[in-house]
């Protein structure tokens, strides 16, 4: 996580608050379509630090590792990391 850390770092923190958030409404009975669509912005920014940390590694690792001729690894690594987070 080189190039944006203190960016990503910034959008993990206020995830955080987000789902403080979440267990605040979920213990104070909020109604459900609320509840819902915090849950639904907490998805969506925490895919967006996923795409984040990806694209880091693509502009970062995999670079490195094409320059230095051990690509191969590195991509399978890369597929294997996409599968687990991006596909269900």
């Amino acid at each position: 996580m080189a190039h944006d850390r203190q960016a990503i770092l910034q959008r993990m923190a206020r995830l955080e608050g987000q789902m403080r958030g979440i267990r605040q409404m979920l213990e104070s009975d909020r109604d459900c379509p609320e509840i819902l669509v915090q849950m639904s912005a907490a998805r969506a920014a925490l895919d967006k630090v996923a795409r984040l940390v990806f694209e880091d590694h693509l502009d970062h690792c995999l670079l490195d590792a094409v320059r230095e001729g051990d690509a191969e690894p590195r991509l399978a690594e890369i597929k294997a990391a996409f599968a687990r987070y991006f596909l269900p």
